[in-house]
């Protein structure tokens, strides 16, 4: 059963997201929160890869992931030290596997960390940014994930740290799954109709 709602989350985060962006696209409205929240998951079984994206961060941090709740204790992409492209594996999942980024603190050390989950999050403030990434010459097309690494959010521009994630998907809110339940169901109600009346 949990294999089943996995695979149709996954098909319903297919079906609902947006076309990918060519390049990356800045937060807007920067200086207010992300009210959006996000959930990704494995798109299929394997390894789950990190590209450095980009930092304007003067704080030294690290990213990481929970799977299925449960801290992989791998951490990568320092922001001090990674270039543009650069890539971390960051472990085996399964198709359908929860992932939850994590974003720590190396110095000051004295924030965080924050999670891609807002309730994760000490300050209860959404520390994350994401969208479907189509990709530039030197950086593969995934799910793009930036961080605001600050207490509170600091500034909510979303663009302290920045990643792509190979083999990982959003799932739309259920909102947005249960609306295209209701479009699927009408649809076939109508159909049913029509055979009805031939």
């Amino acid at each position: 059963m949990k294999n089943m709602f996995a695979k149709l989350s996954v098909a319903a985060a297919l079906v609902t997201c947006g076309a990918a962006q060519a390049a990356p696209i800045p937060y807007s409205p920067a200086g207010t929160q992300n009210a959006q929240p996000y959930t990704f998951v494995a798109t299929s079984t394997g390894i789950v890869t990190g590209y450095f994206a980009g930092s304007t961060a003067n704080y030294t941090n690290e990213v990481s992931m929970l799977v299925n709740g449960v801290a992989t204790g791998v951490y990568g992409l320092n922001n001090q030290t990674s270039a543009y492209g650069d890539s971390f594996n960051f472990g085996p999942v399964v198709q359908g596997d929860v992932l939850v980024f994590v974003l720590k603190n190396l110095l000051p050390g004295n924030v965080g960390p924050w999670y891609s989950q807002t309730s994760l999050n000490s300050d209860s403030v959404n520390h994350v940014y994401s969208y479907n990434y189509a990709g530039d010459a030197n950086m593969i097309a995934g799910t793009y994930v930036a961080f605001e690494d600050l207490n509170n959010g600091g500034d909510f521009n979303y663009n302290d740290v920045s990643f792509v994630f190979a083999n990982v998907s959003e799932v739309p809110e259920p909102a947005s799954v249960a609306l295209l339940g209701i479009g699927l169901l009408g649809l076939g109600m109508n159909r049913r109709k029509k055979q009805h009346s031939m």
